[in-house]
């Protein structure tokens, strides 16, 4: 393709607003559409409401204001076929088409994957019975009754990051299984569950560039699940978030690329499902090296607000090298800086929370900061909030401890009715 490319980008929170902002850097970026994109999103590009798992409605817009280029970046779209639909209507698009989007929809998939080809990951077991994984369990805690160690239960499917609990004892493994496979609490998502060793180290979130046969990891980054300071409370889908990671050292990097990354890579295409996008690699550094804890068909959120700001290279020419398969890792530079992303929530998140509320400061707050929208909704009194996680705050800087400083004085110019945050984003990394 050449020339000023149209661009659709799918998906409504603050990873397609990062991704949205780094395309309009790109020198072939021309008018880009975010679908649905949210009140935020619509102050720099314009927006259409559809669905983005209305797969049948999406490719047909496209078709119609004859879009060049598609961004898929939830898992939904992913894992219902939006690749594969828009490419018989001949769009190209980045991210992976169906068969390759599984690694994420189906962890009992990938497992199986993993424990076939040597990938490192922790032990694990599959039910499709509740009884025969209630009994499992309990088997577990009993083999370890002196000092148990914790028990992982996973839904098989997708379950909007909300579908791993992880068990200190039986009753709680009990809880979990039962709520995944008699309470349908996951829906379909949870008819099959994943129970597996917890792994304990510190974790690491790697994505990476995919062209099929190629891989070119991006720069690492530190994810703050819980939502409460020192790291307490409910999980959520992310508090905040820092990179590079400070226990992702070139040791490390260069052994994941040889015992995880390529690997992946071989095995996707070994199953004939080369894997062409971004690919995520949730990582444990384990005593006995890192280990796969779950893979990820898209870029992650909030990891792209903290590692797309900190990309040199031109993020267009970059995903169209992975769709037409000529990615090269010498394309891939970040520059040597920190990076930083808070996430200011509406309380109670992510139980239950109200929404609707004003937002104020804004303005202030952009003069500092880089803001990246995720549940906001416009009206005629400006931003209102719409979801769990409202909007990140997103610097870079020379060292973590500045970028920090910056996001944070920039959130103490925002406010709304039960704005909450946490204080400690990047407090367990060393300045």
């Amino acid at each position: 393709m050449t020339g000023s490319l149209h661009i659709a980008v799918i998906g409504s929170g603050g990873r397609e607003h990062a991704v949205i902002k780094k395309l309009l850097q790109s020198r072939r970026a021309g008018k880009i559409t975010a679908i649905p994109g949210n009140g935020g999103i619509a102050r720099e590009v314009s927006c259409v409401n559809i669905r983005p798992t209305d797969i049948a409605a999406v490719t047909r817009w496209c078709v119609d204001n004859s879009i060049d280029y598609v961004v898929v970046t939830p898992d939904d779209p992913l894992a219902l076929g939006m690749v594969d639909a828009l490419a018989e209507k001949s769009i190209p698009a980045f991210g992976p088409v169906q068969a390759a989007a599984k690694i994420e929809s189906s962890k009992a998939y990938a497992k199986n994957l993993m424990k076939k080809y040597h990938i490192p990951t922790a032990a694990f077991e599959i039910f499709t019975g509740c009884t025969e994984a209630v009994r499992y369990a309990k088997q577990w805690f009993e083999r370890n009754a002196d000092k148990p160690p914790p028990l992982v239960v996973k839904a098989d499917g997708l379950a909007l990051g909300k579908g791993v609990t992880i068990c200190e004892n039986f009753r709680q493994a009990e809880a979990a299984v039962r709520s995944c496979m008699e309470d349908g609490k996951f829906g379909a998502s949870g008819k099959t569950v994943v129970i597996e060793e917890c792994l304990a180290g510190p974790e690491v979130s790697v994505l990476a560039f995919c062209d099929g046969n190629t891989i070119a990891p991006m720069v690492s980054s530190m994810d703050h699940k819980r939502a409460g300071d020192g790291d307490t409370g409910e999980n959520t889908g992310g508090m905040g978030t820092i990179a590079p990671n400070p226990f992702y050292t070139p040791e490390t990097a260069a052994l994941c690329m040889e015992k995880i990354y390529i690997p992946t890579v071989r095995m996707m295409a070994a199953e004939g499902a080369p894997f062409k996008g971004c690919l995520y690699f949730g990582l444990m550094l384990t005593a006995d090296g890192p280990k796969v804890i779950e893979y990820n068909c898209r870029f992650g959120d909030p990891e792209a607000q903290v590692v797309l700001p900190l990309l040199e290279s031109d993020l267009l020419e970059l995903m169209l090298a992975c769709t037409e398969g000529r990615l090269s890792p010498e394309q891939v530079k970040f520059r040597d800086e920190a990076a930083c992303c808070l996430i200011l929530a509406s309380g109670g998140y992510p139980l239950a929370y109200k929404t609707g509320f004003p937002i104020t400061g804004l303005v202030e707050a952009e003069k500092i900061a880089s803001l990246y929208y995720a549940g906001a909704a416009a009206s005629t009194e400006g931003l209102l909030t719409a979801g769990g996680r409202v909007l990140g705050i997103g610097a870079t800087a020379q060292t973590l401890q500045a970028a920090l400083d910056t996001a944070y004085r920039a959130a103490a110019k925002i406010a709304w009715h039960d704005i909450y945050y946490r204080h400690d984003i990047g407090g367990g990394a060393s300045f």
